[in-house]
């Protein structure tokens, strides 16, 4: 038998038999991001929350698959036995002389014009905020801030009888300049700028000579794409949704988004007099209509994803 000889406090040495070491009573386990740690309730949590918000969407799928009787004859969460889809197609675009492409049309220029419009003028009052100390800026801005608590729809009576006076109403502007301003866009800008904007790259672009309107198109803005990308999908998904604005804005069909258009079909076959059948063209319609959104939102969430790489790699 071996044996050891041990230090004890008082500086005494004792010899005794080797002891093993004692074996850990917990093992810890080291989480990586290759391996992260798991949590059961946070997983039941983000899967009640993705079929909230994933079920209004399923339920629009099946039901544009329906016939207007299987609407009302089967289970809402299913399909039926006879697939309707492409006849619901053919039922939405020939409705009515076509009118569904006319107010798809109107809706697209509404939403385009005013996505982008609204995404410069964010991005570029945003920088000016962020970059530029003048007499009453923070007394602006803070009014811009107060602006983003006031509800679009108290705005829209004040609104039509603005453009009233105007001369306005009943035209495509009377719908893309109001959609034109974006509080919570030039905020949003103006926090994104004051971090993605570097001082010292004005400071050497102005010391090599260059103006303030090229600082901001040729250094600034290609730094602020991500955000500028930000705000013009919030504009561009808040102009397609809008209805209440355009309801009191515009009186004749032809100049109707898809919100107003489809609101229009909902209200003829909730009506009765043999329009019901327009029950599955609303359903059909609404589905179309958000195609182009989740294209728009696919084809530029890259520049998200530059955006966050730039920032995550930044020294």
């Amino acid at each position: 038998m071996t044996t050891t000889t041990i230090s004890t406090p008082a500086g005494r040495r004792a010899s005794g038999p080797a002891q093993p070491a004692a074996p850990r009573s917990r093992r810890r386990r080291a989480y990586s991001s290759d391996q992260p740690r798991r949590s059961p309730l946070l997983t039941v949590l983000m899967l009640l929350a993705l079929v909230y918000f994933l079920l209004p969407l399923f339920w629009l799928v099946v039901a544009s698959t329906k016939s207007n009787a299987d609407l009302f004859s089967s289970f809402g969460l299913w399909f039926a036995q006879s697939m309707s889809l492409w006849e619901n197609i053919q039922a939405v675009f020939t409705a009515q002389d076509g009118v569904y492409l006319l107010w798809m049309r109107n809706t697209v220029i509404y939403a385009g014009t005013a996505a982008v419009g609204a995404a410069f003028l964010a991005t570029a009052a945003g920088y000016a905020f962020a970059k530029y100390r003048f007499p009453g800026s923070n007394a602006i801005f803070s009014g811009i801030l107060g602006s983003i608590m006031i509800p679009t729809t108290a705005l829209a009576i004040p609104t039509y009888l603005l453009f009233a006076k105007a001369g306005l109403t009943n035209t495509p502007w009377a719908v893309i300049l109001p959609s034109l301003v974006s509080p919570f866009g030039v905020f949003l800008m103006r926090v994104y700028a004051a971090d993605a904007v570097d001082d010292t790259l004005i400071e050497a672009a102005r010391v090599d000579g260059a103006g303030e309107l090229r600082i901001f198109f040729q250094v600034a803005l290609r730094l602020l794409v991500p955000g500028l990308v930000t705000v013009l999908l919030f504009t561009l998904v808040a102009t397609w949704n809008n209805y209440f604005l355009p309801l009191i804005v515009l009186n004749s069909p032809d100049l109707f988004p898809l919100t107003v258009g489809l609101a229009q079909w909902q209200a003829t076959a909730a009506g009765g007099s043999g329009s019901r059948p327009l029950f599955s063209s609303v359903i059909t319609g609404s589905l179309i209509s958000i195609i182009p959104l989740i294209i728009a939102f696919l084809f530029l969430q890259r520049y998200w994803q530059s955006g966050l790489a730039t920032g995550s790699v930044k020294g």
